[in-house]
């Protein structure tokens, strides 16, 4: 199983994604919230502070930092395990410091997350979650919060309707 991390940066309205360039062999040409492996003797928070600093150039107030949730997907060898953080504070602006792994990054809107292809259709939920977008409810452009048409599972605190501190995220 693979563990990864990502992180959700949001300002003025809008999350920060990363586009994977097409010549990617995993997930090719699609947008995602920067992040990436957790290393070996590493927590996540670790891995997410590493991960903010190698990809975008800004250092994470870790205090800042709470889970969101977590998404499968995959199974036996391929199976993945993605950590999703939100991170509340931050020092520097985000540049594309990783332009091997990506070739666009972008500050979306919550409106503009059903219009774009993502690396998982519930991913879109999952940020709608974060209390900058007062939980948009609906899930407009993913009918089922907790799993996307790859079978990618979720879940969010918002269709839970409980909050991290009492919830399994898996």
């Amino acid at each position: 199983m693979h563990v990864v991390v990502t992180g959700a940066l949001v300002e003025n309205g809008a999350v920060l994604l990363v586009h994977r360039r097409p010549t990617k062999r995993v997930y090719p040409d699609v947008w995602d919230l920067p992040g990436g492996q957790v290393e070996a003797a590493e927590s996540e928070l670790q891995a997410l502070a590493r991960e903010m600093r190698e990809e975008l150039g800004v250092h994470i107030v870790a205090e800042s930092a709470s889970r969101l949730g977590v998404l499968h997907a995959g199974s036996g060898e391929d199976a993945v395990h993605v950590g999703v953080w939100q991170i509340g504070d931050w020092v520097g602006s985000p540049t594309n410091r990783a332009p091997d792994e990506h070739d666009d990054i972008a500050w979306v809107g919550i409106s503009e997350l059903g219009g774009l292809p993502l690396v998982h259709g519930v991913l879109a939920a999952l940020v709608r979650c974060l209390p900058e977008f007062e939980c948009a409810r609906r899930h407009s452009d993913v009918t089922d919060c907790n799993q996307d048409d790859r079978g990618t599972k979720a879940d969010c605190r918002a269709c839970a309707g409980t909050d991290s501190s009492s919830r399994r995220w898996d």
